[in-house]
Parts: structure tokens; sequence; C-alpha cells
């Protein structure tokens, strides 16, 4: 059973940074886009960015674009999403995803278990 594992999540100040980390801990996605989305309270999950299997394509949602950095190793099982200028909106659970390259939820067929990022004013 394929098993995404977040890691990397906590607290920060705004202005600052955190970096999550999802690991494809079956090998099952190396040719999978994956995927960050967040869910904050009372709010729908919403994406955050993507990337291509190959690493060369990526997409962020406009409200972290120039502040969210994602990236995936050469092995291609290890996912990075590298956070600077935090604000107390992007206090969320963040959810990292596999599946096919796009901007919603649907395009994604296998989710990690969330991580907390809390932004303190």
């Amino acid at each position: 059973q394929a098993l995404l594992i977040e890691s990397g999540g906590g607290m920060a100040e705004t202005g600052g940074s955190l970096r999550l980390s999802c690991l494809d801990s079956r090998r099952t996605f190396n040719r999978a886009a994956m995927g960050w989305f967040r869910q904050a309270p009372g709010k729908d999950r919403e994406f955050v960015a993507v990337i291509s299997w190959t690493g060369t394509s990526t997409a962020y949602a406009h409200p972290v674009r120039g502040r969210f950095t994602i990236s995936r190793t050469k092995d291609k099982n290890t996912v990075t999403l590298e956070m600077n200028s935090l604000k107390p909106e992007d206090t969320a659970v963040y959810y990292c995803a596999a599946g096919r390259y796009g901007i919603r939820a649907t395009d994604f067929e296998s989710w990690g278990q969330g991580t907390q990022v809390t932004v303190s004013s």
C-alpha cells in the first residue's frame, strides 16, 4: 500500500520560514506529479503547489507565489515545500498528494496524513 509521509510542520513567526517534506515511502509515485494542499479551520482544502514527475514543471497558488518553492529529489521519492515570508493566513494543515499534474484535489489519488503549520502574528 502506497504511503506518503509528511514532516516538517510546526510553528513559526510572521516572516519566518518552514520546510515541509513528503516521503514516498513505498517508492510508488516516482512517475507521478506531487502536490501540496492546505486546509485551514472552517475552510475548504485548497491548492498550494504542484511539481511534475520530472521536476521540470511547477505551479503555485497565487497567495504563495514568490514565497513558497516546491522541489523534488533526483530519485523522485521526496518532495519539499520551502515556505518563506510566512503569514498568519498560511496557518493550516498541509497535505502532500500524488497523482497527475494539476491544481484540483481530484487530480490526486493518494494523500498524506497532513502536518500542521501555525504562523503567529
